[in-house]
């Protein structure tokens, strides 16, 4: 019988539902706050970012700072946020996008496996958007996950399939 290997993928990804719900909370909070009730501002949850419309740059950076808030507080990295730059939009107002991060970008899938096979005994495979990491011992992979851990990568990195 062939020795026993286990696996792990590393991913970068985050809970749509979290996110729409953390939306939804920030627009409450907006409408109802004071400084920000008249400045007509919107926030649209698209599938691959986020768009905020409103009257002038410190709104903006108020609305911004709100939906991170709401988001922190549903457990959701805030590296998931890259945010565009400030643009005019008609009628006086400004408009943002934040684009949603999720999936490893090539460079940084490189990165990660380059990082493991230098440090540890495990086999990391780049595959599509993940990083597939197996080994014939649960310990290396334990060793592997407190690796990454240990790193500051531009995005948030989640840990499945473990086998």
């Amino acid at each position: 019988m062939a020795a026993q290997t286990y696996s792990f993928d590393v991913v970068s990804d985050f809970d749509r539902q979290e996110l729409v719900n953390a939306v939804d909370q920030a627009l409450r909070e907006i409408n109802s706050r004071y400084d920000l009730k008249d400045t007509k501002s919107e926030i649209t949850l698209e599938e691959e970012q986020i768009v905020i419309n409103t009257a002038s740059e410190l709104s903006l950076n108020a609305i911004y700072d709100v939906l991170c808030t709401k988001a922190a507080k549903r457990n959701l990295s805030l590296k998931i946020f890259a945010p565009g730059k400030v643009e005019s939009a008609s009628g006086n107002r400004v408009r943002q996008s934040v684009a949603l991060q999720r999936g490893l970008s090539q460079e940084l899938a490189k990165q990660i496996t380059k990082l493991i096979r230098d440090n540890t005994k495990t086999t990391p495979q780049i595959q599509g958007d993940a990083v597939r990491v197996s080994s014939k011992s649960r310990d290396d992979l334990q060793t592997v996950i407190q690796l990454l851990k240990s790193q500051d990568y531009p995005v948030p990195l989640q840990f499945t399939n473990y086998r």
